[in-house]
């Protein structure tokens, strides 16, 4: 009879339950994989008590009873068992296995949920309550899932991958040694590391004894892997065995690079040195992958001594082996001994050649890796960066640092503690060949595929110019180089305005852009001041633009005082460019620009930003981006009335003023009829003429411009603005030959001034404006001459001939001819309006001779003037002919223009007076005057026609003229003399004029010349 049969079940139920509560407590303790651990305590929890309910319900003692209890019995039993199996086990094993541990929780739990449900079927006679309460745990217990932690399964994924790709590089295993000790709470100490590796590997061992390959191999794996890890390195152990190899290769000569492989090493089958050496039964050694191979082709027979095979099982012979890695490790150490000379040597090809054999000697086995930085290699192949012009040899000396620090995170730091990163940075603006590998090395050095080198990263940011040689790969013909330059500098940037302001003097502004629209708050202001203090060309400009540094900037001009301070000053900045103003037009930037000036809460400091702002927006752009978000022009008036009254405030410094009255003048230039009306409105001109007298020369000269322009539409009333001293600021700009536009502004106003004051001609004489007008005509712009013209027209009235003898004095008459020879048209026009003038006045100056002959044809018996009859010159009759005026109005009417005809013909008409006709036939017939004014009649305007009408009227009284000229005269005449229906007045003209023609055609004359 079984011995459980012996007892009574209310015993069998004490020591259940007492059984279940241990296993319970056990299980809350568990460290790793709590969750599941925890969950299984609680179903625990959950039984107890009702199995003390059976308990005292006296459970009857049936067969179906018993059983179901030993059922759960051996299933809590099995619970205990897998909390005391891990409990205590290494946390780097119960890591990588979480994922069977969790399956082995999730299994037992079900089957203790399905005894439960046996128990409560074989307890029928329990109350209804208990039944239902026992039924609800078997149900939660059968549905539950236990899974892994999101984090613990990540990690054991990411080692499967890796171990299934076969990754051993120390990068790897550094990065999977970190996150395994982190997961499970493990110090990255090698104390610590090399504690729980020992545990892996007697978990390993038991899984040999237990005869579990696949834990055996998988374990296995996973200690290999991570021994690679720089906290698993025992590097005196690596150091000493480094040193007994060299000890030993000391008895070679130092010309020896290797040592030739014993017979013994050879595979008979691939006639190579093995790697993995196995023996036969028949004692016959051979690689292991190839006697595998052997086999699987069916050979049956030794492949050395050719013996039939009957144990084809394999033994590794390990004291081979070792004969053989000790082989090697001596030829690395010959090799890298060699090498370490040749770099010594100074010569570019053994120092090529020393480069090769290390990167051959770290493929063959990563453990030199740690032998070429105990030899000093590292320091000695940096001395060869700047040391060697050969280019090729750079390269290839970075790029074997690269293979020396690849995945050795040791390695990485002697590299930069000898100095390395101010090489490598140097390299990086050496061409695109070395900059590549030099950047393939820098980037290496500061990201190992998982995490940046904070230290690295620190010590290159202290390098002097490591951002502007990083910026300039950024352009790099080289995609590669300049993708990684890119990641590097924006790690970099990283937290660092420091950087990101670097970055920026490089003409880099990514970063910049990016915090000033990410940032936090002070961040933002202090790149928008930074964008103020830096120093930027147009192309600078612009690409802070395009980049997306206006719209943050607007917004943050929205913020409080001390954002809106920075981030308009920047914009005031930015706004040279074109681009930049369309880009803050499209971000509502405009309007906000316009409140700001309009309240009176806003500080002086603010309203001068945005007066600076509107002034930049309208620059050579006018009304242009005076809109809203929307492209909607905002009221222009409205602005206007703003700055007019901004100008009327005392409060305000000359810093605001200059600025409101250059946007003021872009606008009047942009639209000048609601300028004009807008100004009006708010008594402007006034305002505007006030500021004349101000203290600030620039303020005067913008307002001297302000009201030119003004004057140009606006001319009445300009006289009674401009009196006293405020007349005495326009002609104090007439002297500044520095500035031609303050020059033209203020030779405009003077014209503008009403002619007929005798007062004011005589204070602008008092001012001594003559001569500044003159000197204007000899030096000045186009617009500058043709307002002095105008303004000369009150000065040679033929009223007062003493005034007009004051200026020809001054050289006037000589400056006009010049420009009737190559001034502009206006200026032409103007020029010849004050020969007129002047003419005007020839024949009363002349005096006249005693003439004796023909009063037309005969000379004086003593040199007179061929048009006046008398004594003339340019200074005392002001004549046009000794001033050689003459041609250059012929050639005028050449020109065919209205405006400079018009008035050649009035100063031709000055020279025709009673008496005088046949004479000024005579000179403008040999000066080929007359040929022109004919052939206005065909061309010209009806004014042009009438003018040149009342010349030949006159000319053609002369016989000789008439007879001269009727052939060419006769038809247009006609022409005119036939258009009575059209223009009577001109037409009865030409038909006087064709009489005067015809009046001698019958009679003879003499010859005209």
């Amino acid at each position: 009879m079984p011995l459980l049969e012996l007892i009574p079940i209310g015993t069998i139920l004490a020591l259940l339950t007492d059984q279940v509560l241990q296993t319970a407590t056990a299980a809350k303790d568990v460290l790793i994989e709590k969750e599941s651990f925890k969950a299984l305590s609680k179903y625990l929890y959950d039984i107890e008590p009702v199995l003390k309910q059976l308990q005292l319900h006296e459970l009857n003692d049936t067969q179906a009873a018993r059983q179901a209890l030993e059922f759960l019995k051996e299933d809590v039993k099995k619970a205990k068992d897998i909390v005391d199996k891990y409990k205590n086990r290494a946390r780097f094993y119960l890591l990588v296995r979480c994922r069977n541990i969790v399956r082995e929780i999730q299994d037992v739990t079900r089957d203790i949920g399905r005894s439960l449900a046996a128990l409560s079927l074989a307890s029928t006679e329990v109350l209804s309550d208990l039944s239902e309460r026992m039924n609800r745990i078997h149900s939660e217990m059968q549905k539950a899932e236990f899974e892994a932690s999101q984090s613990q399964i990540r990690i054991v994924e990411k080692l499967d991958q890796g171990l299934r790709e076969r990754k051993s590089d120390q990068t790897f295993a550094n990065h999977m040694l970190e996150e395994i000790a982190k997961a499970v709470g493990v110090p990255i100490e090698p104390s610590e590391i090399s504690e729980e590796l020992a545990s892996l590997k007697r978990e390993k061992e038991e899984a040999a004894a237990r005869k579990e390959r696949a834990e055996e191999i998988f374990l296995e794996q996973v200690i290999e892997l991570l021994s690679h890890a720089d906290a698993a390195i025992d590097q005196e152990e690596i150091k000493h065995h480094y040193q007994r190899r060299v000890q030993t290769i000391e008895n070679y000569a130092t010309q020896d690079e290797s040592i030739k492989p014993l017979n013994s090493f050879m595979c008979p089958i691939t006639r190579t040195v093995m790697v993995d050496p196995v023996s036969l039964c028949t004692g016959t050694t051979c690689e292991r992958a190839a006697i595998e191979r052997w086999f699987e082709f069916g050979h049956t027979i030794d492949p050395d001594t050719h013996q039939v095979l009957e144990d084809f099982s394999l033994r590794s012979n390990i004291g081979l082996r070792q004969s053989i890695e000790e082989w090697r490790e001596l030829n690395y150490c010959l090799k890298i001994r060699s090498a370490k000379g040749k770099l010594q040597s100074g010569d570019d090809s053994a120092c090529a050649n020393a480069l090769d054999q290390l990167q051959e000697v770290i493929k063959e086995n990563p453990i030199c890796k740690d032998w070429i930085a105990l030899a000093g290699l590292i320091d000695i192949i940096l001395l060869t960066v700047p040391s060697s012009h050969d280019r090729d040899l750079k390269k290839k000396a970075l790029a074997t640092l690269a293979v020396i620090i690849e995945g050795h995170a040791k390695n990485k730091e002697k590299v930069v503690e000898a100095g390395g990163l101010d090489q490598i940075v140097i390299c990086l603006g050496r061409g695109p060949d070395i900059s590549r590998a030099a950047i393939e090395l820098l980037f290496d050095l500061l990201y190992d595929g998982s995490r940046w080198n904070k230290s690295t990263c620190k010590k290159l940011k202290q390098q002097k110019n490591s951002i502007l040689f990083l910026v300039m790969l950024l352009n790099n013909e080289v995609t590669e180089s300049a993708e990684k330059s890119e990641v590097i500098l924006w790690k970099l940037c990283e937290d660092d305005d420091d950087i990101i302001l670097s970055a920026a003097a490089s003409s880099w502004y990514k970063p910049l852009i990016d915090r000033l629209s990410d940032g936090p708050e002070s961040s933002r202001i202090y790149m928008a001041r930074s964008i103020v203090k830096m120093e930027l060309i147009d192309q600078n400009i612009r690409l802070l633009g395009d980049e997306g540094a206006i719209h943050p900037l607007v917004e943050l001009a929205s913020g409080n005082l001390e954002a809106k301070d920075s981030a308009f000053s920047a914009l005031a900045k930015l706004l040279s460019s074109r681009d930049n103003k369309r880009l803050v037009a499209a971000a509502g930037g405009v309007p906000l620009v316009i409140e700001q000036i309009s309240s009176l809460r806003v500080p002086s400091i603010i309203v001068g930003e945005c007066c600076e702002i509107l002034e930049n927006l309208t620059s050579d752009d006018g009304i242009e981006f005076l809109v809203d978000a929307n492209g909607m022009h905002l009221a222009l008036e409205a602005i206007i009335t703003n700055l007019i009254t901004m100008l009327q405030n005392s409060h305000y410094s000359p810093n605001i003023l200059k600025p409101v009255l250059r946007t003021l003048l872009n606008i009047y230039k942009s639209d000048q009829v609601i300028s004009q009306k807008a100004i009006a409105a708010a008594n402007g001109v006034s305002v505007i003429f006030s500021l004349l007298e101000d203290r600030d020369r620039q303020i005067r000269e913008l307002a001297l411009k302000l009201v030119y322009h003004l004057s140009q539409h606006e001319p009445d009333g300009i006289t009674s603005f401009l009196r006293d001293r405020r007349l005495e600021t326009v002609v104090d700009f007439l002297e500044d030959v520095t500035q031609c536009d303050v020059q033209t502004a203020a030779a405009g106003l003077l014209a503008c001034l009403q002619s007929s004051e005798a007062a004011l001609n005589e204070r602008l004489i008092q001012l001594n404006v003559l001569p500044l007008l003159m000197s204007i005509l000899n030096t000045s712009n186009t617009e500058a001459k043709e307002n002095v013209l105008r303004a000369l027209v009150r000065f040679v009235d033929p009223s007062d001939v003493e005034m007009q003898r004051t200026v020809v004095k001054l050289g006037a008459y000589p400056l006009f001819v010049s420009i009737l020879k190559s001034g502009s048209l206006t200026a032409k026009a103007r020029a010849a309006a004050l020969i007129s003038k002047l003419s005007s006045s020839s024949f009363t100056l002349t005096v006249a001779p005693v003439r004796t002959g023909c009063w037309c044809f005969r000379a004086a018996s003593f040199p007179a003037c061929e048009v006046h009859g008398g004594i003339c010159d340019v200074t005392s009759s002001f004549c046009l002919l000794k001033a050689q005026a003459l041609p250059e109005l012929v050639r005028l009417l050449k020109e065919h223009e209205d405006a400079t005809t018009y008035e050649s013909l009035l100063v031709m008409g000055t020279l025709i007076q009673d008496g005088s006709s046949c004479r000024v036939a005579k000179v403008l017939h040999e000066a080929g005057g007359i040929d022109p004014i004919v052939d206005i009649l065909s061309w010209g305007t009806p004014t042009l026609k009438e003018e040149a009408l009342v010349i030949l009227e006159k000319l053609f009284q002369s016989r000789e003229v008439a007879d001269f000229y009727r052939a060419v005269a006769k038809i247009p005449l006609i022409v005119l003399s036939t258009m009575s229906n059209e223009n009577g007045h001109l037409g009865r003209r030409a038909a006087q004029v064709l009489f005067e023609l015809d009046r001698y055609s019958k009679s003879s004359s003499m010859p005209l010349i």
